[in-house]
């Protein structure tokens, strides 16, 4: 236990006179350099709006083809009505 206590102790202290950490100084370069400015930006907008796009024409397909099915099973349900009405 009094190993445990004096490694407790030891580190305490070590932390302790551990300098103080200093800011890091203001960035006094070229902001062009770090963000992606206009092209980057226009480069997100163009990948957003082709998602979109996308988006849209896939649920325009899923829908029409979602309606071809329900066409499908009401004529063959008329189908069916017309074949077993005797006649």
């Amino acid at each position: 236990m009094s190993a445990l206590n004096d490694f407790v102790l030891r580190a305490s202290i070590a932390m302790e006179n551990a300098p103080t950490p200093t800011p890091m100084p203001a960035y006094t370069g070229d902001p062009n350099l770090i963000t992606p400015g206009v092209i980057g930006f226009i480069a997100m907008f163009l990948v957003a709006a082709v998602t979109v796009l996308l988006i849209v024409d896939m649920n325009r397909r899923i829908r029409r083809t979602k309606y071809r099915v329900e066409v499908r099973e009401r004529l063959e349900e008329e189908r069916d009505a017309q074949n077993s009405t005797p006649g």
